[in-house]
């Protein structure tokens, strides 16, 4: 059972228990009415009447839980919330009930503070691969003259994926395929605009290159952004340069490379971040 009291009668003395939506706090007077013009500074100087609960504690229907951050901002003027914190929208209502103004505006700055934080943060990741086949063919030496030939074809796969659609378009717009037609944008994957592949075959010096072109391969060239210079990325190795040399670029730092950190250049995994 809940018991309203008169303002008028109502006697406050420290130390102060609070039954807020069910989870109880114990703090001073002086905590409690630290901004005189919040809606607590009114309750507990009397200007407002006020519920007790069964045990004798002041009661107040809001959300318990996140009253932990309204209390401890009164107690030290600091807005001190886990990185992980997912109740921001929670946490500005109750601000807003208590009429809190200075934490008011310290959570709007938190907001934006981390708003811009998060379009920035980001995790960059890339795996490479090589597939080797053995290719063969004729080639025509006169009229009736064909003579078998054989050459390995290497066909490289990277699978990049990022946080950020921005670092995706970027590296769209810094590597091309070259082909018949002339240089084409790789595409992020459909449905899928933060994962992109990319697949490329150097030309064997061996093949022809119309016979090159009627396989389909493509070459992959590289010309990072705002440069207009291409540079042909002619293996993983290659590839995995690049790769860190625009991820740098970006303010991204090498979080973890995969199977030995110490060649970093002969990976087939590599993981970045930025903050």
């Amino acid at each position: 059972m809940l018991n309203s009291n008169n303002p008028d009668k109502t006697e406050f003395q420290d130390p102060v228990s609070i039954n807020v939506g069910g989870q109880v706090y114990t703090t001073t007077l002086s905590t409690l009415t630290r901004f005189q013009d919040s809606m607590l500074g009114a309750m507990f100087r009397g200007k407002l009447p006020l519920l007790k609960d069964r045990k004798g504690n002041f009661f107040i229907d809001r959300d318990g839980k996140v009253f932990r951050h309204i209390l401890n901002y009164l107690r030290s003027s600091s807005l001190d919330l886990p990185r992980d914190f997912s109740e921001m929208q929670l946490l500005k209502r109750e601000a807003d009930f208590y009429q809190i103004r200075p934490l008011l505006e310290e959570l709007a700055q938190h907001e934006s503070g981390f708003l811009q934080a998060a379009g920035r943060s980001a995790v960059l990741t890339a795996d490479v691969s090589c597939q080797v086949r053995t290719l063969h063919f004729n080639l025509k030496r006169g009229p009736e003259n064909f003579e078998l030939f054989s050459c390995t074809v290497q066909i490289y796969t990277a699978n990049v994926f990022c946080t950020s659609r921005a670092v995706v378009e970027l590296l769209c717009r810094s590597f091309s395929y070259q082909t018949p037609e002339g240089a084409v944008p790789p595409q992020a994957e459909e449905g899928q605009p933060n994962c992109l592949r990319l697949q490329w075959t150097p030309r064997p010096a061996e093949m022809p290159v119309e016979l090159f072109n009627k396989h389909g391969y493509r070459r992959l060239t590289v010309a990072p952004v705002p440069s207009t210079e291409s540079t042909v990325v002619q293996d993983a190795r290659s590839f995995v340069e690049w790769m860190l040399q625009l991820a740098l670029a970006e303010g991204f730092r090498v979080d973890s490379v995969f199977p030995d950190s110490s060649d970093i250049l002969n990976c087939v995994s590599l993981r970045f971040v930025r903050y």
